[in-house]
């Protein structure tokens, strides 16, 4: 099936967009951008330059995703989330070879309003509360919260909170601390 562009959306020459995608209202995708299968950008969202989303992807409104940002498959970004591109922003001075990558992993939910500084990683299935700040990496199934984002537990591939004994209540599945986040211990048994 192919992509969906609503025609309100404006897509630069040079846009590779994946099956089954939806960009709707008042969207903007510009020349370079790579968007995966089964995407939904939600209305008023600006993807720039050169970034790439994997698929599976859902961008709620209002996001702009700038150049040098990187959304893995599955990937959750909430109304309003902002992605910054530079440290020390000035109106008057050109920063743009300053642009810090900025990468968000596999199955990672981002909270309405939050902010994802320039320059860190968000790991996968990690998810990043509403209006949290993240100014530091946040590893595999973290669940921060705050500002600036702190720990505050730790979260399953399926989103649910996970308790002292590190299983999932809705799956069953179970996790085991490593390398400072979390893995699924069926991954470690196979690696």
């Amino acid at each position: 099936m192919n992509p969906f562009v609503h025609p309100t959306a404006v897509v630069d020459d040079g846009v590779g967009i994946g099956a089954e995608t939806k960009v709707w209202h008042f969207c903007h995708i510009m020349a370079g951008a790579r968007i995966g299968a089964r995407c939904v950008l939600g209305q008023n969202v600006m993807i720039g330059p050169g970034v790439s989303l994997g698929d599976g992807v859902k961008v709620q409104n209002n996001v702009s995703v700038y150049a040098g940002v990187t959304l893995e498959d599955e990937v959750f970004c909430g109304p309003s989330c902002v992605f910054t591109n530079v440290l020390m922003p000035r109106a008057f001075v050109e920063r743009k070879d300053e642009f810090l990558p900025t990468l968000v992993r596999r199955g990672a939910s981002i909270g309405a309003n939050a902010t994802i500084v320039c320059g860190v990683t968000v790991g996968a299935y990690a998810m990043v509360g509403a209006g949290a700040v993240v100014t530091r990496d946040v590893v595999d199934h973290a669940l921060v919260v705050g500002n600036p984002a702190r720990l505050l537990g730790w979260v399953s591939r399926s989103g649910e909170r996970l308790g002292d004994d590190l299983v999932c209540p809705r799956t069953g599945e179970r996790y085991r601390q490593a390398g400072g986040g979390l893995r699924l211990e069926s991954e470690e048994e196979s690696l």
